[in-house]
């Protein structure tokens, strides 16, 4: 749990009365931003201060602020938390100056409306306490590091979300599980990562508070001091998109990387493509409301679009997610890309064969883009239990890696919190990532039992109807104007035939062969009147990952059964024979 975090939110306690618990968050979560951004600038205040009034061209005190900082951010205001208080009468339309002259690029407060919010308090007769509490939490980069500043917005957010009875699908990532998905994403690169002076960009579609974004760096630089990550990514939610924007500006990254707005409707980064890509997309969340404009964009864009290869049921959006980062993949003659996304279970098996989560399956393998996918323990997220997978893809893949997928069983390696948060009662240690990334290098000799290697063609299937004739009432074949008999649709029946039966490694262009032999030894036999209809063959794609670390244990012997029973029989009589007693 965040410490930090959780003294931040105790200072909500100030606002019961006027707030509601689900309103509490509107005055944390800026002000937390104000008191952070208010830390950092102090040392050069007058230095600024100075600046602007020697440039008044916005671009030129840019400029120079940067020179004189080092910072890419500034403000011109003569308040601040250190003397807001000492004019108790103008506390409010002081605080508003002072978030007016935060340069351009601090945007954030507009997000959380905040001025209405500093006139709401002030009439409640909380302003004054409010600023006093936040202006005795000392919030500079040098006391609280950026990761636990991140851990702290994390940690007040859901608890914000709680007091809200939040149910979207948005799951805020943990750490740890971030930490793994960041060791997979770098895992095939880190060689070039040590590279002197090397530049590398990272992009994150959902990028909720930049969580990601954050660890991933950190990652870089631990393996790279001189290494450089430029940062981008899109967030749709007001609050998550300022905390994100203002982390990076506590950095000293461009914020400008970071923009407002849907990713499914409207890519603030169209054309542009990124050496490693990452998300964890909302799960089962519908996409009705953006279907015109989604469905609108796949028909304009021609067979390269990055909706292309087909669309999931309106219920989920998740692949669509999958499918932009495939897009944003760099291409492999600039050096190839890789990607990082958290999905639950759906998107390995939804959709019957030729639908569009199986066209997308299809699309991904016949490409060679998924190169591992690893299932993490449940009870991971904070709030849902939910089965949670990792997929990476990559298309430049190794050259052992070439043609085959990796699955890896990661649900045995958790550790137990000490209290649950949420739902989240497991985390992945560093031994646990540490499992994880062993099986993962160790590909085709890791452990058989927690991780299988498959060709891409393995995943294929046909969906092949099985029709058996129309029968007159004397028992004979109906038949249709050219002779041939009619089908019995109450007879009809499905069968999905695996493009590797009876051994079969010629995928799909073994087509005929594979389905006339499955019929003539699994059907034919069995109702010798049935024939295959060639024309409704459908290739379908899935990913049975429990199928594939399914182990049969059998039933206990039945004499123990008995001895048990017997002995609970044996018992009750007992209890019984006191109680007549």
């Amino acid at each position: 749990m965040s410490t930090l975090g959780s003294f931040i939110w105790s200072i909500a306690d100030q606002l019961r009365g006027p707030y509601r618990p689900n309103q509490y968050g509107n005055v944390i979560l800026p002000f937390t931003i104000l008191r952070r951004l208010d830390c950092i600038l102090e040392p050069d205040r007058e230095t600024v201060r100075d600046l602007a009034a020697a440039y008044e061209n916005p671009n030129r005190l840019r400029i120079e602020v940067k020179k004189a900082t080092d910072r890419p951010f500034y403000n011109t205001s003569k308040y601040s938390f250190a003397n807001l208080l000492k004019d108790a009468d103008g506390l409010e339309d002081n605080l508003v100056d002072y978030i007016d002259r935060f340069s351009a690029d601090v945007d954030v407060f507009e997000y959380f409306d905040f001025k209405k919010e500093i006139i709401a308090l002030e009439k409640a007769g909380l302003l004054r306490e409010i600023v006093k509490s936040f202006g005795a939490v000392d919030l500079h980069p040098n006391v609280v590091s950026n990761a636990d500043m991140g851990d702290a917005f994390e940690y007040i957010i859901r608890k914000f979300n709680e007091a809200a009875n939040e149910t979207s699908g948005d799951h805020y990532t943990p750490r740890d599980a971030i930490r793994l998905l960041v060791d997979l994403l770098f895992a095939e690169k880190d060689a070039d990562l040590t590279e002197a002076g090397i530049v590398r960009t990272l992009y994150d579609p959902t990028a909720g508070t930049g969580g990601m974004l954050a660890l991933a760096e950190e990652h870089l630089l631990a393996q790279n001091p001189d290494a450089r990550l430029s940062l981008y990514g899109q967030e749709y939610n007001p609050q998550s998109y300022a905390i994100c924007k203002s982390d990076l500006l506590a950095k000293g990254h461009d914020a400008s990387n970071i923009a407002f707005g849907n990713t499914l409707t409207s890519d603030a980064f169209k054309g542009r493509q990124f050496d490693f890509c990452m998300s964890n997309p909302p799960y089962g969340v519908d996409w009705k409301q953006y279907a015109k404009a989604v469905t609108k964009e796949r028909d304009e864009a021609g067979p390269y679009g990055r909706f292309a290869p087909g669309l999931p049921a309106t219920s989920d959006g998740q692949m669509l997610f999958l499918l932009h980062l495939a897009h944003k993949m760099r291409a492999p003659e600039d050096g190839g890309g890789r990607v990082g996304i958290v999905m639950n279970g759906s998107p390995l098996f939804n959709g019957a064969a030729e639908s569009g989560p199986s066209n997308i399956r299809k699309w991904l393998l016949e490409n060679d883009l998924v190169e591992a996918i690893v299932a993490l323990p449940t009870n991971m997220f904070f709030n849902t239990g939910i089965a949670t997978y990792i997929w990476i893809l990559d298309n430049t893949k190794h050259l052992d890696r070439k043609g085959l997928v990796q699955l890896i069983d990661g649900t045995s390696f958790w550790t137990k919190l000490r209290k649950n948060l949420g739902s989240k009662g497991r985390e992945l240690g560093d031994d646990d990532r540490a499992k994880v990334l062993r099986l993962y290098a160790d590909f085709t000799d890791a452990d058989p039992e927690l991780s299988k290697v498959l060709r891409n063609d393995e995943f294929g299937y046909w969906t092949v109807i099985v029709e058996r004739p129309l029968l007159d009432d004397d028992g004979k074949p109906v038949v249709d104007r050219k002779g041939k008999p009619k089908p019995d649709s109450k007879k009809r029946d499905t069968e999905n035939v695996p493009f590797t039966y009876s051994g079969s490694t010629a995928g799909a262009a073994a087509k005929t062969e594979v389905i006339q032999a499955y019929f003539d030894i699994e059907v034919k036999p069995h109702v010798p009147d049935a024939w295959i209809d060639w024309a409704k063959v459908k290739t379908g794609y899935e990913i049975p990952f429990a199928r594939h670390f399914y182990n049969y244990v059998p039933p206990r012997p039945l004499a123990e059964i008995d001895a048990d029973l017997e002995k609970q029989v044996a018992k009750i009589l007992d209890l019984l024979h006191e109680v007549e007693q």
